[in-house]
């Protein structure tokens, strides 16, 4: 695991002066890897830092040498923890990089940004038991929590090719639906389309076919984690998803936010792995001294909406919910490693391992507009005036995310938004 070490200092301080103000996601002890470019301008997407309010190039100040990000996230974690130590020391109130590296910084207000990495294969998690357990109530009643949930990490493979960046739009999907009073389906757009609260686990080395990665070596491939949104249309879900699980319902779109964030430079938001007296422990190949004590991270997470309506009156967007992974998560990122190589699946640097939905324990802490609303049955009234019991066309949601603890500089994942437009 990633100790706390100097980068982590709270007195640390950047000549990039914005990355010195209260709240700012990015100080000098952040530090967050994405893609760029200036925008308008043609050519390939470089490797930047994100500092305060500007993008750092690091191949304009030669700390590597590629424009490929997997190749960078690929590196052993003693190459990893000497990179953000030449970062963090040229970022520095002082630093004699100060002249040079000055020219590589970019507004981050002019950048374009893609996915963070490229993405070759994706598993969806569903680490919540919040989560589980309501919407199970929703589609199974009489059998929510299904018995193998407290004892696997549940999860299942999704599409990599309709994953987006934060900022853009995505098509309301159509597909096939069937009312309970029906007979047979129709076909038609989603007229339930819901939002997902989770965190992006990107793998960094991966392992060869055959070789399970012990849960003690798992954070050693694990490079960071982003903020997803994994859009999905309720309707055909409840349709399609028996027996093989969702497919039309979520394979449309998904969203990152452009920025991950470092295992290292998570080290001082740590938190201990525990589960309820009464609840199975896990089995032995998920289990470790280690990963008990501090396999668990706190991150708050929150989820706003503004609406076409909002949008246009210059109205800000609006709270929905908030939670915290503490409360949320019921396995641990070295758990999902450990488990998704038991038997032998290789992981390439890149792959991305979504969390599942982030919902706490109040209704207040939903994840979903499915959890929010009860499956539409509690529609939520927003401040115009406006109701939503599933998103409308022109509904922007944003996903934000945060770590703070005492003794530790608060550090962000940004944020992650896309908008819902017409089919």
């Amino acid at each position: 695991m990633y100790d706390i070490d100097a980068t982590h200092d709270p007195k640390l301080k950047s000549w990039v002066t914005s990355a010195n103000e209260a709240g700012c996601d990015f100080p000098i002890q952040n530090l967050p890897f994405g893609r760029f470019k200036r925008g308008g301008i043609e050519g390939g997407w470089k490797i930047g830092v994100a500092i305060g309010d500007k993008v750092l190039d690091l191949r304009a100040v030669g700390l590597i040498d590629t424009d490929d990000m997997n190749v960078v996230m690929a590196a052993t974690p003693e190459a990893r923890q000497a990179l953000r130590r030449k970062i963090s020391e040229g970022l520095r109130e002082g630093s004699a990089q100060r002249p040079a590296w000055t020219r590589a910084l970019v507004p981050q207000d002019e950048c374009e940004y893609t996915v963070p990495c490229r993405v070759g294969d994706y598993t969806d998690f569903y680490t919540s038991v919040h989560h589980a357990t309501t919407v199970g109530k929703q589609f199974r009643p009489d059998n929510p929590l299904l018995p193998n949930y407290k004892w696997v990490p549940i999860g299942y493979h999704g599409r990599a090719s309709s994953i987006g960046v934060s900022g853009g739009s995505f098509k309301r999907p159509r597909g096939q639906t069937k009312a309970p009073d029906a007979q047979v389906p129709t076909f038609g757009p989603s007229k339930r389309l819901d939002y997902e609260l989770e965190l992006g686990w990107f793998i960094g080395a991966g392992n060869e076919q055959g070789e399970p990665i012990e849960i003690g070596n798992a954070e050693a491939h694990l490079f960071g984690v982003t903020l997803f949104n994994d859009w999905s249309a309720r309707d055909i879900q409840g349709w399609e998803y028996q027996p093989l699980g969702p497919f039309l319902s979520k394979n449309f779109a998904s969203t990152l936010s452009p920025w991950m964030v470092t295992m290292e430079a998570l080290a001082p938001f740590r938190a201990p792995f525990e589960r309820p007296a009464e609840d199975p422990q896990p089995l032995a190949y998920l289990d470790s001294e280690a990963n008990r004590a501090k396999g668990a991270f706190s991150i708050t997470l929150e989820v706003l909406l503004q609406t076409a309506k909002m949008r246009e009156a210059g109205e800000a967007p609006v709270r929905l919910s908030a939670t915290n992974t503490t409360r949320a998560a019921y396995w641990t990122p070295a758990q999902l490693v450990a488990h998704h190589t038991v038997n032998g699946c290789n992981l390439q640097p890149g792959d991305l391992l979504g969390s599942g939905t982030l919902s706490g324990p109040a209704e207040s802490e939903a994840g979903s507009m499915m959890e929010l609303t009860v499956s539409g049955k509690n529609p939520v009234k927003l401040p115009n005036g406006e109701v939503r019991s599933f998103l409308e066309d022109g509904d922007t949601l944003t996903l934000r995310g945060w770590c703070a603890a005492d003794g530790a500089v608060r550090i962000g994942l940004g944020e992650c938004s896309g908008t819902v437009v017409a089919p």
